[in-house]
């Protein structure tokens, strides 16, 4: 299936800096736009990243934080629904919702060759640099007897390198994703292992 470019690089108003959703209404959206289970655990997974990164990391309060969690949980958000327009739905779903255009953009840029949004700000990068990692890194969890429970970065690196694993996760997005965000892969995979979300 072909995804259709943005045709566009501003996103959101100015005036609605700072603006979130409360996390009961980013909840409730999920709850409403995404029946798959195994999508909806990818966004939470790879909200608790960027939460935890903005936190750790970046040193930004909470209302920021907050921010950087809310671009993870809902950057995939219509694509259980309506898979022809994702990012354009939801992008205009958190307009309308008067949302923050910094977490608008993030969402618009996580995937560059395919929406033609490039990734700009810190929030941008990481978000394209979890959404690719995470999942590949949950389905080595899923073929280990311990799940999660002694992963190191050896192992998720033997996979990386396995075309046939996980094959539909894109190598080139995860070193593109990197490279961007001027991160070294072994960091960025070691931060996954250690506090991604189970589920």
């Amino acid at each position: 299936m072909e995804i259709i470019p943005l045709g566009r690089t501003e996103f959101g108003s100015p005036a609605n800096s700072g603006n979130s959703l409360s996390r009961e209404e980013a909840e409730a959206l999920l709850q409403d736009w995404v029946k798959n289970e195994r999508l909806q655990l990818h966004m939470r997974q790879v909200a608790r990243l960027m939460g935890r990164w903005a936190a750790e990391k970046e040193g930004l309060d909470a209302a920021a934080q907050w921010r950087w969690e809310l671009a993870g949980l809902l950057h995939d958000a219509d694509w259980d629904l309506w898979p022809e327009q994702h990012c354009h739905k939801i992008i205009k779903e958190l307009e309308a919702r008067a949302v923050c255009p910094e977490v608008i953009r993030a969402i618009a840029s996580h995937g560059p060759r395919y929406f033609g949004v490039e990734p700009v700000s810190k929030m941008d990068k990481m978000l394209y640099a979890f959404d690719e990692l995470s999942g590949l890194i949950h389905a080595y969890s899923l073929m280990r007897p311990g799940g999660y429970d002694g992963m190191d970065l050896k192992g998720v690196k033997k996979r990386l390198k396995e075309k046939s694993f996980a094959a539909n996760v894109s190598r080139e997005d995860i070193q593109d994703a990197c490279q961007r965000a001027a991160i070294q892969q072994d960091e960025l995979i070691n931060f996954i292992i250690a506090n991604q979300l189970q589920g």
